[in-house]
């Protein structure tokens, strides 16, 4: 699977989605740093990637609705240290290996997934 990881998230989960197999780049690799959440979400969907982000803004529907993006990971974290982000990131990885993402918002936090959209 292809993701992008958000400027706002410790690069370490980048690293986590690569040893797990899946092709990972993020916005300040591609020089993205600071562009706005529209050109963000833009770009994803042009390289079919989903992001992985701690942006709420990215949960409103509205704005972002999951079926037109091959994916949308909210992390709605209490605490965003890297110790936790990484712990998150840990228990994230085998849903995302065993659960479809595209059309999908998946909002994170430190006790459940939730996720709306999808095909119907």
């Amino acid at each position: 699977m292809r993701f992008k990881i958000d400027e706002n998230l410790h690069p370490e989960a980048a690293g986590l989605l690569a040893d797990a197999g899946h092709e990972v780049t993020t916005l300040s690799a591609q020089g993205l740093r600071g562009r706005p959440d529209g050109e963000i979400a833009r770009i994803c969907r042009g390289e079919n990637r989903v992001l992985i982000t701690l942006d709420k803004g990215f949960g409103d529907i509205s704005n972002y609705p999951p079926l037109q993006y091959p994916g949308i990971i909210v992390c709605r974290l209490a605490v965003q240290s890297r110790s936790n982000v990484v712990a998150v990131m840990k228990q994230l990885i085998p849903w995302i290996e065993q659960r479809p993402l595209t059309g999908r918002l998946w909002i994170v936090d430190e006790r459940e997934i939730r996720i709306r959209g999808g095909p119907e």
